[in-house]
C-alpha cells in the first residue's frame, strides 16, 4: 500500500481518516479527491501532520475521466471511499443528489478502478484493494428484544439515504463477484468527534447549547443508536484495509445504546462541567421536542464481534469521554465554526428544517 485515494477527504470522517493514515505510514501518498460540498471544507485539511504527502484534488467522484486520470497519474493501489451524501433528513427532503453520488459515484469508481487494475493490467505488485465505507442504517430497524446486527443481516433500508447506501454496498459486492475486484465493505454506527459538521446531532447540540439556543430533539427522544468515536473508527478501517478478508464485509460500532435523550442529557452534563460560569446551566432546560422525523428508525445496535476476532479491534473510548472529547475540541474550534459556517447553506437550512417541525 504506497498511493490510497481517499474519496470524501474533505468531510467528517475521511479528515480524520487522512489525518490518522499520515501518522500511521511514512512511505504512504494520499490523494484526496472531494467535490466540497455543503459537509466538506478545506477547513478539515489545515495543520495536517506531513502535509507534503497529501495530494488535493477538486473534483467529482462521478467523473469517469477524472477518476481514471487520478489512478493512472498516481499509481493509486487503495482506494478508500468516503464520499457520499449522508443526511437523513436531506435525503427525505431531495433524493436524487444521494442516488448521485451515493450510487453512480460508487459505481463510478468501481468501473475506473475495475478498468486500471484488472482490464489495462497495472494492478501493483503488492495487492490492490477498493475499500468502501457504508452505515447500519442500511439494515433498517430493530424493536426491543431484537439482537445486534451481524454481518450475515438481510439489509432492509428505510429512507432513501440508506436505499442509496445499500444500493452502492450491493454494487461494490457484485464487482468484486463479477469482476474479482478486490473489494472490503465496512458497516459503521453513528460516528462523532472532531471536525463534524454542525447538522449531525451531537454537534448541533453542542453548538445550541453554547448559543443559548433550543436543544430540538425528535418526538420523545427514546430512538436508540450507537455511537463510535472517529478515532476508533479509523483504526478499524486502517485495520480492514490492510488485513481484513478480500470480499468480506466488517461491522465497526461503538458497544454503547443510549436513546437520543439520554445523549443529549450526557452533552448537557458535560457542558455543566466544563463551563460552570455559563449563564446557560443547566443546559438541560434548553431541551426541545419537535415534531418527529417521518419514518424515523427507532432503533440501532452493531454486533462487531467479527472485526473483534479476527482483527483485534475494539473501541478504545467509551462514551462519555469520547463526548468530553468531542465538545473540548468544539469548544477551542470558534475559528473552525465560524469558516464552516461562512461556507455552507447550514444555518438556513438547520432554521428552515426545524422551524418547520416545530410548527407542524
Amino acid at each position: 500500500m504506497k498511493n490510497i485515494l481517499v474519496t470524501g477527504g474533505a468531510g467528517f470522517i475521511g479528515s480524520n481518516f487522512i489525518r490518522y493514515v499520515l501518522t500511521q505510514d511514512s512511505a504512504v501518498q494520499v490523494i484526496n479527491l472531494d467535490l466540497l460540498t455543503y459537509a466538506g471544507s478545506l477547513e478539515n485539511l489545515n495543520d495536517l501532520p506531513d502535509p507534503a504527502r497529501h495530494t488535493f484534488i477538486h473534483g467529482d467522484i462521478c467523473d469517469g475521466d477524472l477518476v481514471g486520470k487520478i489512478l493512472r497519474d498516481h499509481q493509486v493501489d487503495t482506494i478508500v471511499n468516503f464520499a457520499a451524501e449522508s443526511h437523513v433528513d436531506r435525503s427525505i427532503e431531495g433524493p436524487m443528489p444521494f442516488v448521485q453520488t451515493n450510487v453512480i459515484g460508487t459505481t463510478t469508481l468501481l468501473e475506473e478502478a475495475k478498468k486500471y487494475w484488472l482490464l489495462e493490467g497495472n494492478k501493483p505488485a503488492k495487492e490492490v484493494r477498493f475499500h468502501h465505507i457504508s452505515t447500519d442504517e442500511v439494515f433498517g430497524a430493530l424493536i426491543p428484544g431484537d439482537p445486534a446486527w451481524t454481518e450475515e443481516i438481510p439489509y432492509k433500508p428505510n429512507s432513501p439515504y440508506a436505499a442509496s447506501k445499500a444500493a452502492s454496498d450491493h454494487l461494490v459486492q457484485a464487482y468484486g463477484h463479477t469482476y474479482g475486484l478486490p473489494i472490503t465493505i465496512t458497516n459503521c454506527s453513528n460516528n462523532y468527534g472532531p471536525y463534524q459538521f454542525p447538522e449531525k446531532l451531537i454537534p448541533l447540540m453542542i453548538q445550541n447549547a453554547l448559543q443559548g439556543k433550543a436543544l430540538p430533539v425528535y418526538g420523545d427522544g427514546q430512538q436508540i443508536r450507537d455511537w463510535l468515536y472517529v478515532d476508533d473508527h479509523c483504526l478499524a478501517i486502517w485495520l480492514v484495509v490492510k488485513n481484513g478478508r478480500v470480499g468480506e464485509t466488517y461491522n465497526i460500532g461503538g458497544g454503547n445504546q443510549p436513546t437520543n435523550l439520554e445523549l443529549v442529557k450526557m452533552i448537557c452534563r458535560i457542558l455543566d462541567d466544563l463551563l460552570p460560569d455559563s449563564e446557560n446551566i443547566p443546559h438541560e432546560d434548553l431541551i426541545t421536542f419537535v415534531k418527529d422525523r417521518p419514518g424515523h428508525d427507532f432503533r440501532y445496535d452493531m454486533n462487531f464481534n467479527k472485526i473483534m476476532e479476527e482483527l483485534g479491534w475494539q473501541p478504545s473510548l467509551d462514551l462519555e469521554s469520547g463526548l468530553r472529547k468531542t465538545i473540548d475540541w468544539y469548544l477551542n474550534a470558534g475559528e473552525w465554526m465560524k469558516n464552516i459556517h461562512q461556507e455552507s447553506d447550514l444555518q438556513s437550512w438547520m432554521e428552515k428544517n426545524y422551524q418547520n417541525r416545530e410548527n407542524s
